[in-house]
């Protein structure tokens, strides 16, 4: 790799940490390729990026994105997306299914370092989805119980 294509690759990958709400660090020692592309195909179904960067680089690229200075070493893959929850549960996912060879180390949650215990808890959160599921089922349910009462007032009167 060239200095110029490593110049470009950080400026990529800066700008990308900029824009992302949550990153995790984790390290993937001993995970074979098959394994590795499993969680880059999951994760870009989720809008997720996947990628392994040399230290060096992306110590550079995450001091130019703003981020807290971290001590980098070993063999590390980057996961970043906007959203923490499903950040979290893809990789906390991922981790399970591989825990032999691929534990989470850090992360970086809107600029801020968190540990990999605040991130497997962060994973077991509901998503959005399911928080718009149970809000709607709340604001619903007084409807239902109104119906299901005039229903069995109709049976109540009819059997009479």
């Amino acid at each position: 790799m060239t200095k110029q294509d490593k110049i470009s690759l950080v400026n990529n990958l800066s700008e990308s940490f900029k824009n992302a709400g949550a990153m995790i660090i984790c390290d993937y020692k001993g995970l074979n390729v098959k394994s590795l592309e499993s969680l880059r195909r999951d994760s870009k179904k989720s809008g997720i990026k996947v990628q392994v960067i040399k230290n060096k680089l992306a110590n550079i690229a995450l001091k130019n994105a703003g981020y807290k200075a971290s001590e980098l070493k070993d063999t590390n893959v980057y996961i970043w997306a906007d959203e923490q929850i499903s950040l979290s549960k893809v990789v906390c996912k991922f981790a399970e299914a591989n825990a032999e060879h691929f534990k989470v180390k850090f992360g970086y949650f809107d600029g801020e370092i968190v540990d990999s215990k605040h991130i497997i808890a962060i994973s077991k959160l509901p998503s959005k989805e399911e928080l718009i599921g149970m809000l709607l089922s709340v604001w619903s349910a007084p409807a239902r119980y109104f119906v299901t009462g005039m229903d069995n007032l109709r049976k109540q009167k009819e059997g009479a």
